[in-house]
């Protein structure tokens, strides 16, 4: 089968490598999908990069989708021809979604519904699925006001989304480029980031209160924002993310005198009962195609070098997809 691979952190341009590797074969209780298309998230260039590689060859990301075309041992067989969406494929273990087939654990193999195609299947595991889970910490937030930071990116995109599906009012950042694209999704009100100050203007919107909840892509830029009042008392930060590897500083005073919460999540680690929670959400609006998507960018795997370096570059709005042929 056709791959892409590296086997050494590096430049996208210098490690990664594009051949011919064995099909795999599905364990018992395994499902092999025929991949048509797969995601590139920033996690994944990230790895490339920088996690040391755990393997002798690494086949990189996560997402992808495609169709079921064998299964292992003590799977129903019944599932061989299914249209699928996968999660996890390249987490704690070699071979991910960049290559023709995948052979993974059959519970991460999601039904995809005929009306969705392949390339939108593929941005879901990472973007939709952090989403979800972001806004569902927040828990019920009908009337209430959740500030999502970013809604012009992949994830901020489908968070708003979801926020206002469940009944909240949306503020949210973006920059003047991605603002139509975070006003698309719903937003009631889209925040410059670069020209404004964000804290005070979210409590000019708020009557001086903050925001309720707060969905952070960034928490090293977003830390200022909480400590200078964007949450009211009581409020919740969820962080998926930040731009900074090393420690954040918080104000403790402004934590402590507000009550507020800081919670953190990585997707790749949610508990079973809150990936269960996310996976039959999503699946809920799939079915009823209630969810918009935005594939910014496609490449063949030939090309993987520039998808990858596109993602880096942040310039694309929409999710990056490599698709197989």
């Amino acid at each position: 089968m056709k791959a892409a691979w590296y086997e050494r952190n590096g430049a996208a341009r210098d490690v990664l490598k594009v051949g011919e590797r064995p099909v795999p074969l599905p364990e018992p209780g395994e499902v092999r999908v025929r991949l048509h298309a797969s995601g590139v998230n920033p996690s994944d260039v990230k790895s490339r990069r920088n996690r040391p590689p755990g393997a002798e060859r690494i086949i990189p990301h996560s997402d992808g989708a495609g169709v079921i075309d064998a299964v292992g041992g003590g799977v129903d067989h019944g599932r061989i021809g299914q249209r699928v969406w996968v999660w996890n494929g390249q987490w704690r273990r070699p071979h991910g979604t960049a290559a023709e087939w995948i052979a993974l654990p059959e519970a991460q193999a999601v039904p995809l519904p005929d009306g969705i195609d392949f390339a939108t299947g593929a941005c879901l595991g990472i973007p939709a699925m952090t989403a979800i889970h972001a806004v569902a910490l927040h828990g019920d937030i009908r009337g209430r006001t959740l500030l999502v930071i970013g809604a012009g990116s992949a994830v901020g995109h489908y968070a708003v989304q979801i926020a206002k599906m469940r009944g909240a009012r949306v503020i949210s950042t973006a920059s003047p480029a991605r603002a139509a694209h975070a006003r698309a999704a719903g937003a009631d009100f889209v925040i410059d980031y670069k020209a404004k100050d964000v804290a005070a203007t979210v409590k000019g919107l708020t009557g001086g209160k903050g925001a309720d909840g707060l969905i952070d892509m960034d928490f090293y830029a977003t830390a200022a924002i909480v400590s200078n009042g964007a949450l009211a008392a009581h409020g919740k930060a969820v962080c998926y993310g930040s731009s900074l590897a090393g420690d954040v500083p918080v104000s403790f005073p402004t934590m402590l005198a507000s009550s507020l919460t800081l919670q953190m999540f990585l997707v790749y680690e949610l508990q079973p009962a809150e990936r269960e929670a996310a996976l039959n959400g999503l699946s809920e609006m799939l079915a009823k195609n209630s969810l918009k998507h935005l594939i910014g960018a496609r490449y063949g795997l030939d090309e993987i070098v520039k998808a990858h370096e596109a993602v880096e570059k942040g310039e694309v709005v929409g999710n990056v997809v490599v698709e197989m042929g």
